[in-house]
Order: structure tokens, then C-alpha cells, then sequence
């Protein structure tokens, strides 16, 4: 099963799966909703999942879709490689994370591997996984600070929209850019977007 809001691309997906004598396409879905639905009525082995979904988002489905079933085995398909999109993805539960522009062989690799209950990350996820790796975890409110940040906010703004004082906003932006390790609001907005931990637009 697969679940995209391209129509193209789920008929390519089709095309590729089909041509393997042991597998077969028993649904797709272009919503988040309509993925958890038909997930519970068909079971799918496998599920392919864009992150970018109309309504619900893919992090999201993935997270419905395994209380449904905790044994569900998905892997992700999308254009996003920020390493936070990769990080929210495993921890929602997703086993596998490829790019869009991958090879059709190692499509067919990653579904077959993550059906046999391994695990299957396209390269340069798996580089981004392991660089994530040491780097300490932002907190809720330093990430709504981040964002703020991002979107150009000066710490005065930041202040009145958090409702903190400009002091707890310096204190805040010293954490984060210790643990992003960076030296300026530029490059801790830069590494913001870049990695997915905020999304402007």
C-alpha cells in the first residue's frame, strides 16, 4: 500500500511494484485519514508513506497506523532529508526512510528488507541518523524560540509572543545555540530550517 497526494508518482509506484512476480498493490491512499482507514481494512505487509500529506501528516498517520498495529512495517518515501523529518519519522515508527530519487532497485531492496523485519535507510539518511546521533534534544520552548528566531523575530518579539522577559529569551538562545552548536541566530536559523526543525512557509 502506499499513500501520496501525487497521482503520477502513485502510478509509478504501481507500475515498479507490480512488476515483481511476489508482490501486489492492495491500496493507496492521498490523505494521512485515508491511509489510517484503508490500513485498517486492507493490512497491508508494507506501507510507503509520503511526510508531506494533505490534512493529517505522515508522522502522524504512521503514528495511527501503528495503534492499529504495532507489528505495521512502514517505510517513508519522500523529498525531505532533514535529519529532524528522519528523527520524528523512527520515533513515530517508520523502518525504512528513502528519498524520492532513488533507484527503482533499491526500492524493491528496502520493501523486501523491512518486510523481513529488518530496517533499510537510503544512504545519506542513514549519514544524517548518525551525526543526529550525539547532539542534545532542543526543548518545546526552545524550539518555539527557534522558530521565532527563523522567521526573523527580535528578541523583544519573541518576548511579547512567549509572554517571557528578554532575559529568559538570552538564556534560551544560549542553549540553543550551545547545542546546535553554532554561534549566531543566522546560522542556528540556517541549521533550523536545514535540518527540519522548523518549517517556515
Amino acid at each position: 500500500m502506499f499513500v501520496d497526494d501525487h497521482p503520477m508518482l502513485r502510478a509509478g509506484l504501481g507500475v515498479t511494484i507490480e512488476a515483481e512476480p511476489d508482490m501486489a498493490v492492495v491500496g493507496e491512499a492521498s490523505t494521512g485519514e485515508d491511509a489510517v482507514e484503508l490500513y485498517r481494512q486492507q493490512r497491508p505487509d508494507v506501507v510507503l508513506m509520503d511526510l508531506r500529506l494533505p490534512g493529517m501528516s505522515g508522522v502522524d498517520a504512521i503514528r495511527a497506523i501503528r495503534r492499529i498495529d504495532r507489528e505495521a512495517r512502514v517505510i517513508v518515501l519522500t523529498t525531505f532529508d532533514g535529519d529532524e523529518d528522519i528523527y520524528r519519522s523512527i520515533q513515530a515508527g517508520a523502518r525504512g526512510y528513502l528519498l524520492k530519487d532513488m533507484l527503482r532497485k533499491e526500492l524493491i531492496q528496502a520493501i523486501r528488507a523491512v518486510h523481513a523485519g529488518q530496517t533499510h535507510y537510503s544512504p545519506v539518511v542513514a549519514a544524517r541518523l548518525a551525526a543526529r546521533i550525539p547532539r542534545q534534544e532542543l526543548s518545546i520552548r526552545e524550539v518555539d524560540v527557534l522558530r521565532l528566531v527563523a522567521e526573523g523575530k527580535s528578541n523583544k518579539e519573541i518576548a511579547a509572543a512567549l509572554k517571557l522577559s528578554d532575559g529568559t529569551v538570552r538564556i534560551h538562545l544560549s542553549h540553543i545555540f550551545e547545542k546546535l552548536g553554532v554561534h549566531d541566530r543566522t546560522q542556528a536559523a540556517l541549521q533550523a530550517v536545514e535540518r527540519g526543525i522548523v518549517k517556515l512557509g
